[in-house]
């Protein structure tokens, strides 16, 4: 039987930005779609409009008795028989904190997936600093970039993971302190109750955290049938299958029943869950954090995938 996935070469940061950047150029047109999120901005983008100190115009309002006469528009009032005032809208930056896992199970790439792992997590996460870099966010990446509002966030991530690339398992996050959210990206292969002994102090800590499992086809549907070779690339130990085909069922409940528990585990913390297959478009997840950054549920497709 022919090949169904291989391992490919990590991607070049250059080559992620610029996925991620026209990734990015897709969102406005998703979030038309979603609709739900016009009037969510806030902070940046993802809380709820409101007038307070800001550089932003909001609104005109008529002017109220014993207000300053200072806040009046004058400009504006010239034109009827009203006085009005200016406000501006609230604004206040966010930190969030971007990590994708650059573990080796994440250089798989089926002829099922449009990309690899690796590459979709890259173009994610790049993706995410461009769009929130937009909205005056903080943005930071555990043991890469510290905390900065920077219109060229996602340019100055780039740039630091390619002269530090991101290592596999979970982030170290002793920098990282209570109110700020976490978004992690990977394919969380391990057992759930290892990965939540990891996040558990992290949610009580008061970190919202925003978890995207990234899955290649093949590992979901298992294509494979007779004689199969299969690779651990974390360990390279071999497992050889007479007839792959007889091991699908107990190999897909086993492998959905992982995804399932990590998913209620990380909900019963207050976070939120989603999964992403390759042969999706990079913006459905996009739109999803997005969503979840807002406070809002994300819209369930492809079976409660992304």
């Amino acid at each position: 039987m022919a090949s169904i996935g291989q391992i490919v070469n990590p991607t070049p940061g250059s080559d992620a930005l610029s996925r991620a950047r026209q990734r990015a150029a897709l969102v406005p047109d998703c979030l038309v779609e979603a609709k739900r999120i016009a009037n969510t901005v806030i902070a940046g983008w993802h809380g709820r409009r409101k007038r307070g100190i800001g550089e932003n115009f909001w609104q005109f309002r008529p002017y109220s008795e014993g207000e300053s006469l200072s806040r009046i528009d004058w400009r504006r009032s010239a034109r009827d028989d009203h006085t009005y005032v200016r406000e501006r809208e609230w604004e206040a930056a966010h930190t969030i904190w971007l990590w994708c896992d650059m573990s080796p199970s994440m250089m798989y790439k089926s002829s099922y997936g449009n990309v690899s792992k690796e590459s979709r997590a890259l173009v994610i996460m790049l993706a995410l600093a461009e769009i929130l870099a937009r909205s005056g966010e903080r943005i930071g990446c555990p043991g890469i970039m510290e905390p900065a509002s920077a219109r060229n966030a996602a340019e100055r991530l780039a740039s630091a993971l390619m002269h530090t690339p991101l290592t596999g398992g979970l982030p170290e996050t002793a920098m990282i302190r209570g109110w700020s959210d976490l978004v992690l990206i990977g394919d969380f292969l391990d057992d759930a109750p290892a990965i939540m002994e990891r996040l558990g102090p992290l949610a009580r800590r008061g970190l919202r955290g925003h978890v995207v499992e990234i899955s290649d086809p093949a590992e979901e549907i298992f294509p494979y049938s007779g004689r199969t070779e299969f690779t651990d690339p974390e360990s390279g130990t071999k497992l050889v299958s007479g007839r792959a085909e007889h091991i699908r069922e107990a190999y897909r409940n086993a492998y959905l029943a992982r995804r399932d528990s990590l998913g209620q585990s990380l909900r019963h913390l207050g976070w939120t869950f989603a999964s992403h297959r390759t042969d999706h478009l990079a913006s459905e997840a996009l739109v999803a954090v997005h969503m979840y950054l807002s406070g809002m549920p994300a819209k369930a497709t492809h079976g409660g995938q992304l």
